[in-house]
């Protein structure tokens, strides 16, 4: 239990600090858009717009699948890890796309995820994962068969592989974007994750299991 009040702090913090960002954005902080600034808006095949994409579709799942074990499961730890990841991830996602509503930008592209890394060739879209670490839809679906422990060690095992993959996501931002504070929040991401990856294992030890290889 000693790490569920670290992760409600840590969710609150950017829940508080999301306005920010996003106004940030709008008046063209860093190498963003922002109409006032005079600066350049990312391009609609830019890293920055693709991250906004990709990213917001990735978020979307770890929602759906938080949710789908707060409901399969009485355990408070579990349960409160579920929330903060909801709220944080749902909050994050509804940045990401408002960003592209203010660059004037589509929310989806004919390219394959994953090109604005490099990667749009690679074998996705497998039964429902179309980017690194996503659960398939048969995953998903098991995911709501399951209770008790069994439905929280296959939550953290799913959750701790969407963590990787969105890890993978937010350090391509880091290198690639242009725009400061989505620069930010993607290595805010990462540092983020990694800590839950962390508390993950730990949670997932208690319960006589361990991540997936």
């Amino acid at each position: 239990m000693r790490h569920v009040g670290w992760v409600a702090g840590a969710a609150a913090a950017v829940l508080v600090a999301a306005g920010a960002i996003t106004y940030a954005v709008a008046d063209g902080d860093g190498s963003g858009s922002g109409s006032g600034s005079g600066t350049r808006t990312p391009a609609a095949d830019s890293a920055d717009a693709g991250f906004a994409r990709d990213m917001a579709v990735h978020h979307q799942q770890a929602v759906e699948m938080s949710y789908i074990v707060r409901d399969r499961t009485k355990n408070v730890e579990v349960r409160r890890l579920a929330y903060d990841i909801a709220q944080t991830q749902a909050n994050q996602r509804g940045m990401l796309l408002g960003w592209l509503d203010l660059w004037e930008l589509p929310k989806v592209s004919s390219d394959a995820p994953m090109t604005w890394m490099g990667m749009g060739d690679m074998a996705s879209g497998k039964d429902g994962a179309l980017m690194p670490g996503m659960a398939t839809n048969a995953e998903m679906k098991r995911l709501g068969t399951l209770g008790g422990k069994q439905a929280e060690v296959f939550y953290l095992q799913l959750m701790t592989d969407h963590h990787k993959g969105g890890i993978h996501m937010a350090e391509g931002c880091v290198a690639k974007c242009e725009v400061g504070v989505e620069k930010r929040l993607a290595q805010g991401m990462v540092d983020a994750q990694q800590s839950e990856i962390t508390m993950m294992a730990d949670m997932l030890k208690a319960r006589g299991a361990k991540p997936r290889d």
